[in-house]
Order: C-alpha cells, then structure tokens, then sequence
C-alpha cells in the first residue's frame, strides 16, 4: 500500500472517530438538558455557553452520586408533615415568621435527607440533580426569605416565597414514598 493510500486511511480514521466523538457529546448535552431543563438554560446563561453549563452539571451529577440521600423514616415524614401544616396556619398572622420558619423546615429536612447545608448555592446545586424542576423555586423563595430581613417586602412577596418553599417541602417528603412505590 502507498503513503498516500495510509495518510488517507488515517484521515478517515480520524475523521470518523472525531465524528463519533462529536455525536456523543451532543447525545450527552442534549441528555442532560432533558433532565435538567430550566437549569440547564440557567447556567447555560450564567457560565457562558452550553460547553460549560455541561461541565458544571456533570461535576454536580458526580457529586451528587457520593451524597447518601436516604428517605425519611414514615413517622418523620408524619412530623414534618404536621408541622409544615403548623407553620402554614402561622401564615395569615405572621408572615414573615412563617416564612423564616419554612426556610428551617425546608433545611432540616434537607438536613435529615443527606443533602449539604453548608451554604445555599451548595445546597441549590445539590437539590437541582434531583428536583430540577423546583430548584428555581428554592432559589426564589429563598431570595425572598432574604428579602424579608430587611424592610419593604409586601405580604403578597411573602406569599409567593412561601409558595415556592411549599413546592420543594413537598417534593422533599414525598420523594421517599415514590421510591418505596417503585422498589415494591
């Protein structure tokens, strides 16, 4: 076989691994914007690029798989429960402390499920591997939460943050009783 025959042989080979190499990587991107949707589009915006969005989930997802989540135990899903009804009912008299109290609730129970609550944008990064959906949520109550420190925030701000706790509180408990559902 001639030089030329083998440089073209090589070309090809590479040409076609490069584009093997290429449709996987897209397969990838596009998997991890299914799974994470809003999020994906967020950081895709904040890092700069999909290239980048893809590497900060990937470390996520990998950090995530050495976290020990584990489900609540029936009767703390039954406390949190009652006492998330508790701090609902507090809403209508005293919002902001209803509000305070929904950020405690919503951090012990990511506490007690294994999640880091270390800080919040660890926590935000943590929850958005499992419940990429109300991760935003999280964000928005919690920015409000914030808020609420300080002056100005209208009862109707306060509301909608409590909303947003509520969505992720009852992702938080109900996980567990899916996955029973399912292992069954």
């Amino acid at each position: 076989m001639s030089t030329l025959g083998i440089v073209l042989i090589v070309l090809a080979v590479v040409v076609v691994i490069s584009s093997v190499v290429l449709v996987m990587m897209a397969l990838r991107r596009r998997a991890l914007r299914r799974r994470f949707g809003a999020e994906f589009d967020r950081l895709v915006e904040l890092h700069g690029g999909r290239h980048n969005a893809d590497a900060v989930l990937r470390q996520r997802v990998d950090e995530r798989e050495h976290l020990d989540i584990r489900p609540l135990a029936p009767a703390a899903r039954g406390s949190y429960a009652a006492e998330w009804r508790r701090v609902q009912s507090e809403f209508v008299d005293t919002p902001r402390v209803a509000l305070n109290e929904a950020d405690a609730l919503v951090t012990r129970i990511m506490n007690d499920r294994g999640y880091p609550v270390d800080d919040f944008d660890h926590q935000a990064a943590a929850i958005s591997v499992d419940h990429p959906a109300v991760v935003q949520n999280y964000r928005d109550g919690h920015q409000v939460f914030l808020a609420s420190m300080g002056a100005g925030v209208t009862t109707e701000e306060m509301r909608r943050g409590f909303v947003c706790y509520r969505t992720l509180f009852m992702q938080l408990l109900d996980e567990p009783a899916r996955d029973e559902q399912v292992r069954q």
